[in-house]
């Protein structure tokens, strides 16, 4: 297969004159979960802001979808990045949150109903995200980047605050479809079980 959504050629990150990523060379394929495994301080999170265009490599090169990675709507049509806790309306309820994709993008890959009962939010969707526990606030984030079409999904550690009920139907349910409809999935994640076979990425501290 000669086609790749990612390549990642030589890639150095170094912040605040510490080196982070070093040398690092990859491809992810179409239709592929990658789990990008490693300790604290590993990387795992900057290699995501690089493959999102968020953080400038200090050499190498890097390519997402054909072209190299920038903060901007070209980019974000195609691309979604999961990571720390999204900035909130205040006043917008649960799915209220989720409409706002579909209207935003122009379309939804489901229904909000069937967002809310995938997600297990159908019994919290006139709560505003600030009533919601840690729990259901990462499950409404994981929801509002599925919602829309994309072809590239970026989560940073999604078993973040998920009971073990929800993290075993994670891949399954929500995760394997995606990858179906013809998305490709980059995760990291301190989780063997949820890295379980998948495509394996592991990072070593750089030094």
């Amino acid at each position: 297969m000669d086609e790749t959504i990612i390549t990642v050629r030589g890639l150095d990150v170094e912040l605040g004159g510490r080196p982070v990523l070093r040398g690092l060379d990859f491809d992810v394929h179409p239709g592929r979960l990658v789990s990008v495994l490693g300790t604290n301080g590993s990387g795992k999170s900057t290699l995501l802001r690089c493959l999102a265009g968020l953080q400038s490599p200090t050499a190498g090169d890097v390519t997402v979808l054909g072209r190299p990675p920038e903060d901007g709507p070209a980019f974000w049509r195609d691309v979604v990045f999961a990571a720390d806790e999204p900035a909130w309306y205040p006043g917008l309820s649960v799915r209220e949150h989720i409409d706002l994709m579909g209207t935003v993008y122009g379309t939804s890959r489901l229904g909000t109903g069937a967002v809310l009962d995938l997600f297990e939010l159908a019994g919290r969707n006139d709560a505003t995200p600030l009533q919601l526990s840690t729990g259901q606030r990462q499950r409404l984030s994981l929801a509002m980047a599925l919602v829309r079409p994309s072809r590239l999904l970026l989560l940073d550690e999604p078993e973040r605050g998920l009971d073990n009920d929800f993290l075993d139907r994670l891949p399954p349910d929500i995760l394997h479809p995606y990858l179906r409809e013809g998305g490709t999935i980059v995760m990291a994640t301190h989780d063997d079980d949820l890295a379980w076979a998948t495509d394996r990425l592991r990072l070593e501290a750089a030094s």
